[in-house]
């Protein structure tokens, strides 16, 4: 297991220097240039009416953002700043990148945490529910409910919870948006954490809904698998109570789907969700990256990008190891006789 584990982070490198050099050339190939954005020249070059800058101005920001230079050059000159652990300073405002991702990192990790405990808490329960009595009524009644809400669109029930029950006009049960009240700074300790969790509550339920609708399916096509095998029926032979057989045997061999799953949620804690935060106004990773793209922002594109694929090989990783320890019979060396 050691070595194993060895040389996949040893294979880190290489992974992440072809991840970093096609996410590079992707950006530098899309049409249009952060400068001219930021300055409000066209596509002729020329400059808009509503800026009046010079011409060495917009020349200067080019040299400053190394937008002047090959675009092979540019890119060793970001992956020396990356080996050094400096994503640059942001196009948009000339702030450090990782002073900005620190203000908006931990909104989206809070939510993003909850959502995936929310999401396995109630989807796991359910697939063995709906897997332990498959072609009842109770099944069909879940598996209705579930497809129902996986394929309601994110954007669309966000729109509708914001006009519904945050309307004044129908019912007003949660704020529109933001984080906080505007009395937030007059609040006492326990009723600030009360007036957050009541602006989180609602983003967080169109956040999870779909999750926990297809973890759900996963386990439940897992659990069906399972207990059709030969050690289920042996189990069930030594007179073993049904509860034990499901809880202890059935349900960690069928955890192998979820766990694949896993390798994909590390990312995503760091990406967030740029829906759920236009949509509520919540100042995350999700609103953050949209801007940068809107803006051309390179230096925070890249930074986000680059942490969310070494996030993806972690997690790759994560799930390796786990698979060894729910399942012993998986083994990632030779094994003696």
């Amino acid at each position: 297991m050691v070595q194993y584990i060895a040389q996949r982070v040893l294979l880190f490198i290489p992974t992440l220097i072809v991840i970093t050099l096609i996410a590079f050339g992707l950006t530098r190939l899309a049409p249009g240039d952060p400068a001219a954005v930021k300055a409000g020249v066209g596509a002729e070059g020329t400059l808009s009416a509503r800026n009046v800058m010079t011409r060495e101005t917009f020349e200067l920001w080019r040299k400053q953002m190394r937008l002047d230079r090959p675009i092979a050059e540019q890119y060793i000159l970001w992956l020396g700043d990356l080996a050094r652990l400096d994503f640059g300073v942001s196009f948009i405002d000339n702030r450090p990148v990782l002073e900005k991702i620190a203000e908006r990192l931990p909104i989206t990790l809070a939510m993003n945490i909850a959502a995936v405990f929310l999401a396995y808490v109630i989807a796991i329960p359910l697939g063995v529910y709906s897997a332990v009595r498959a072609g009842s009524l109770g099944d069909r009644i879940v598996t209705f409910g579930l497809f129902a809400l996986y394929s309601l669109p994110t954007f669309w029930v966000a729109t509708l919870a914001l006009t519904f029950v945050c309307n004044p006009e129908f019912a007003y049960l949660f704020p529109p948006g933001g984080l906080y009240s505007n009395r937030f700074d007059f609040l006492p300790l326990w009723s600030k954490v009360g007036d957050v969790l009541w602006h989180l509550v609602l983003p967080m339920i169109v956040y999870t809904y779909g999750s926990f609708a297809f973890i759900s399916r996963q386990m439940r096509s897992a659990m069906l698998e399972t207990i059709r095998q030969d050690f289920i029926r042996t189990a069930r032979a030594k007179g073993l109570p049904e509860r034990r057989v499901i809880a202890i045997h059935a349900m960690r061999n069928s955890l192998i789907p979820i766990i694949t799953l896993l390798a994909g949620i590390l990312p995503s804690l760091v990406g967030g969700s740029v829906i759920v935060e236009t949509i509520f106004s919540i100042p995350g990773m999700g609103e953050l990256s949209y801007m940068a793209l809107v803006a051309r922002d390179y230096p925070m594109i890249m930074a986000i990008f680059t942490l969310s694929a070494v996030l993806t090989l972690v997690g790759i990783l994560l799930s390796d190891i786990l698979y060894s320890i729910v399942d012993p019979r998986i083994a990632y060396g030779k094994r003696t006789a």
